[in-house]
């Protein structure tokens, strides 16, 4: 059985952690850079287990590792050889996991809820090339060039140790087909596959999300499909489209309304609407299974979650 099946059997909603970066840029870390939060990873790997342990303090059934823009050719361009740049992608899972063992170990944490997952982070080709194109899709690489991309990564978080892969704000369903051929490589393992979204019904390259989720359906080692890094108005809808074309979980977690220039690389403030908490139970009313946030959320955010998720 895999890992998010065993959890939605026991319990109505897996709830997911939320930003990353954020947090870190809280505890004094400059993110403005191409490595994003996987620069930590090489500079204060101590930050980031702080940031999995205060998701999981706050409810999160599951951390996502940090090494969503890791790859091995952005290590090496900083000057670590091959060997180091995969120790260094195998450490994010390792330091998930020290947190969620040190975390379960205290058995007041173990109540109503299950043991949380280690869901290691892969993000887009476009993440790499730290041009915004992750939320545009309009890559000039092959999808057989995109499978060898992923390849050295995936079997690295693998590797290490991770419950399950991430395969997270994708932004065309050809980076999710190629997604899905390289897992055949490797039969045990399982995935999510959540795409970043452009509107309420499609995704960031203009494809529609009913026929990515269609797709993806008959994708055995796909375990859920959803939404992450896009505006929160637009996931209901999206839900809707997924919900038509596949029986498979629903996962979202979008960012927190804030918009983001990927050029100048800052955040505007979200105009008001109602708070994460209602919203995310919002969501799972209308059919998400897995639910979470991203960019610009933060603990309270999760905590709100678990407050209606728990009960």
């Amino acid at each position: 059985m895999n890992p998010v099946e065993k959890i939605l059997n026991d319990f109505p909603v897996m709830i997911l952690d939320g930003a990353m970066a954020t947090e870190l840029e809280g505890y004094g870390c400059n993110l403005n850079d191409s490595l994003w939060s996987a620069k930590v990873l090489m500079e204060n790997p101590e930050l980031i287990k702080r940031v999995h342990l205060d998701y999981f303090k706050a409810g999160a059934d599951c951390a996502i590792t940090a090494s969503y823009q890791a790859t091995v050719v952005g290590y090496m361009e900083r000057g670590l050889n091959e060997v180091e740049a995969i120790e260094l992608i195998k450490k994010s899972v390792q330091i998930a996991i020290q947190a969620r063992d040190e975390f379960w170990g205290n058995p007041e944490n173990r109540v109503d809820r299950p043991k949380p997952l280690i869901a290691a982070s892969i993000g887009p080709y476009g993440a790499f090339l730290a041009d915004g194109s992750e939320y545009r899709g309009d890559y000039t690489v092959t999808e057989d060039e995109l499978v060898d991309f992923h390849r050295t990564r995936m079997k690295a978080l693998i590797e290490a140790g991770a419950d399950i892969l991430a395969c997270e704000t994708i932004p065309c369903l050809m980076e999710a087909r190629a997604i899905a051929t390289l897992l055949k490589e490797f039969p045990e393992v399982y995935a999510w596959i959540s795409f970043s979204a452009k509107d309420e019904l499609h995704i960031s390259n203009g494809e529609t999300i009913a026929e990515c989720a269609k797709w993806l359906d008959e994708q055995e080692q796909i375990v859920a499909v959803g939404i992450n890094c896009t505006p929160p108005s637009y996931i209901p809808s999206l839900i809707n489209g997924i919900h038509k074309q596949t029986s498979k979980p629903i996962i979202v977690y979008p960012n927190s309304g804030e918009e983001y220039n990927a050029v100048d690389k800052t955040w505007t403030e979200a105009s008001s609407g109602e708070s994460y908490g209602c919203s995310t139970k919002h969501w799972y009313e209308v059919g998400a299974k897995l639910i979470g946030g991203c960019c610009r959320t933060n603990p309270e955010d999760i905590k709100a979650i678990a407050a209606w998720a728990r009960k």
